[in-house]
């Protein structure tokens, strides 16, 4: 019999969804619903399918999924490899902490006038946590109960480094290999958390529906052994259960 150290499951598996892209409330959203699973959607507050579409948003999180932060305009380092897309404008080599903490807050303030929440999650666009060789992480672990990184990590409940949680970014896999992904998740007490863009399409960054699916399904029918929460239950759950462990050391 093995562990049940999440929320009295095996494994847990988050699902989030970066970027604010139409394809999450026409694909993801229907799906997540109908299977009574639960999304963290890592919202830029500049994106059309969130500024377009805010009533629908506000529903999503009426229906207990995540909305979180994914800042105002996503800036990334442009001069990273495979960084074409990074605009000047919005380039992390051109901003200050201070600039990008301000855009940050000010999605937060845009978040919490749709969903009525203050408690927060935060994705780093591209992973990148510096800006001109200045890690930006403790100026803005005031504003949020955890954050998720890009790098691929089965994270384990007592050595999670909450500001940031790892992932496993998918892009073309078939639903197999996203379920080996779980298994691996639940053979070893784990959570593992998935990062997805475009599902069904919309963004270079790309899942099936097909694939997505299957995942979904898997979840669904082993819900006796995996929680399937929302990025922030479960990072606050990890952050109480090792507070109580301590406690009772």
């Amino acid at each position: 019999m093995s562990a049940q150290n999440w929320n009295k499951k095996q494994a847990a598996v988050v699902l989030t969804y970066d970027d604010a892209l139409n394809v999450h409330l026409d694909n993801v959203v229907p799906a997540l619903d109908s299977l009574h699973l639960k999304g963290t959607f890592f919202l830029i507050a500049s994106s059309p399918a969130f500024t377009n579409r805010l009533d629908e948003w506000r529903k999503v999180a009426t229906d207990k999924h995540e909305l979180a932060n994914h800042t105002l305009f996503h800036p990334c380092n442009g001069s990273l490899p495979g960084r074409s897309f990074v605009t000047p404008d919005y380039d992390l080599a051109t901003y200050s902490v201070r600039r990008l903490k301000d855009e940050i807050k000010m999605t937060n303030a845009v978040l919490q006038a749709v969903d009525g929440k203050k408690e927060r999650t935060f994705a780093y666009p591209c992973g990148d946590t510096m800006i001109n060789g200045v890690s930006y992480i403790d100026a803005i672990k005031g504003e949020f109960v955890a954050a998720r990184g890009v790098h691929e990590e089965m994270v384990q409940k007592n050595s999670a480094n909450l500001y940031s949680v790892g992932c496993y970014a998918v892009n073309g896999q078939t639903g197999d290999e996203l379920i080996d992904l779980v298994k691996q998740a639940m053979k070893s007490n784990s959570m593992i958390v998935f990062l997805f863009h475009g599902v069904g399409g919309e963004h270079s960054l790309n899942v099936s529906l097909e694939a997505h699916s299957k995942l979904l399904h898997f979840i669904k029918d082993h819900k006796k052994e995996i929680w399937n929460p929302t990025f922030i239950e479960a990072t606050k759950y990890t952050k109480q259960a090792n507070a109580s462990e301590k406690v009772r050391y």
